[in-house]
């Protein structure tokens, strides 16, 4: 499934839209060098509508392999065309979102998690992707969307999908999506976590990859998950907000590579570099505070991160370089933060997994699904 030059999937950070831009994965491949990125979702027909601009979506550097990107959409034919334009770019795997609740996917565009309700389509979709690449493909989906959510729905979807089309790697998020009013990010709150579905895929699935994504906040609850079996564990809005603390125990404690002894001001150098040759790259865009939205995370709970805040947000008003932003800004951050390196990973068990084994629902018979799509 994977790459032979990259370590497994065993982390990953989620597509998160309009955050897991080209700038945040430059800053996160910086900071470890083994997580698998995502790229944010992009729409199909994005891809094919603009396809005399196509590096302003598809480009990236060649240090964020391994890189996955992921696509969206409901027209078969726009989604092979989208397909076949992105191979020049050497994504390691396409993956297709079947998970965003929110209302402009889900709604009026028909697809995201609304395509579980419809798994031959997605079936149909994934074959066409497919067969216009020759990189591995996944589905990124719920555990169910609204009065769907039962553990025999879920596996109906994925028995479909994986049967009638070339995809044998779905990325579970574990909580059903709700379509009816719900914002996306009550999406990412109300509905309860059902951890217990995951695992029961690996058990009645076993042929099949499944990745393990919601709730998931650090590399202790990481190799927690994957102790108890997971395959692999994506993590999303703690990468995003704590990449430092988050990102930068992977390489060492999910990976077991030694540590870079990387500091954060050397990072940052690194970034800034980075940052200045992007700058106006496409017309007026990206602007210094396009470039600077990743690092606003990067001293998370640092002594300094509030007054450095406030500096950044009348630095952003005047400055017209990252160079020129950094100076005026990082004097409100101690050299002991901006010179420590990542230190060793957080300790202490987590039992969150560990306890699910008497949780499962009662198995999957793949015969009785047979027969009923006969």
């Amino acid at each position: 499934m994977v790459a032979a030059r990259y370590l497994p999937p065993w982390f990953s950070v989620a597509p998160m839209m309009e955050w897991t831009d080209n700038h945040y994965r430059t800053l996160a491949r910086l900071i470890s060098k083994h997580a698998w990125l995502y790229t944010e979702m992009l729409a199909a027909e994005t891809i094919v509508f603009q396809k005399g601009n196509l590096d302003r979506f598809l480009a990236y550097t060649p240090e964020q392999h391994p890189i996955v990107l992921q696509i969206g959409g409901s027209n078969l034919e726009n989604l092979a065309k989208a397909t076949e334009l992105a191979n020049a770019y050497n994504y390691d795997e396409i993956n297709f979102n079947c998970g965003c609740p929110s209302p402009r996917v889900a709604g009026h565009g028909c697809f995201g998690v609304r395509l579980m309700l419809d798994p031959k389509f997605v079936a149909e979709a994934m074959s066409v992707i497919a067969a216009n690449s020759d990189v591995p493909v996944s589905v990124k989906c719920r555990i169910g969307v609204d009065n769907h959510d039962s553990y025999n729905e879920l596996c109906d979807f994925i028995y479909k999908v994986s049967s009638q089309s070339p995809t044998r790697h779905f990325i579970i998020h574990s909580r059903k999506a709700l379509l009816n009013g719900v914002s996306p990010a009550d999406n990412r709150k109300i509905p309860p976590l059902k951890y217990e579905f995951y695992y029961a895929l690996l058990r009645d699935f076993p042929d099949l990859r499944f990745t393990i994504n919601g709730g998931i906040n650090g590399v202790n609850e990481v190799n927690a998950a994957r102790g108890e079996g997971a395959h692999g564990v994506m993590v999303g809005r703690a990468a995003y907000h704590n990449p430092w603390n988050t990102l930068g125990h992977v390489d060492t404690a999910v990976y077991g590579v030694p540590h870079t002894n990387l500091t954060r001001r050397q990072v940052l150098e690194k970034y800034q570099v980075y940052g200045d040759s992007e700058l106006r790259k496409y017309g007026l865009k990206p602007t210094v505070r396009d470039v600077i939205r990743p690092v606003f995370g990067f001293f998370h709970s640092e002594p300094g991160n509030g007054l450095w805040k406030r500096k950044a947000d009348a630095a952003l008003l005047h400055c017209t370089t990252v160079k020129s932003f950094f100076e005026e800004t990082l004097v409100a951050i101690p050299d002991s933060v901006l010179d420590a390196t990542v230190g060793e990973a957080p300790s202490g068990s987590i039992d969150s997994f560990s306890k699910l084994s008497g949780l499962l629902p009662p198995p999957y018979s793949e015969r009785e699904q047979e027969a009923l799509y006969a």
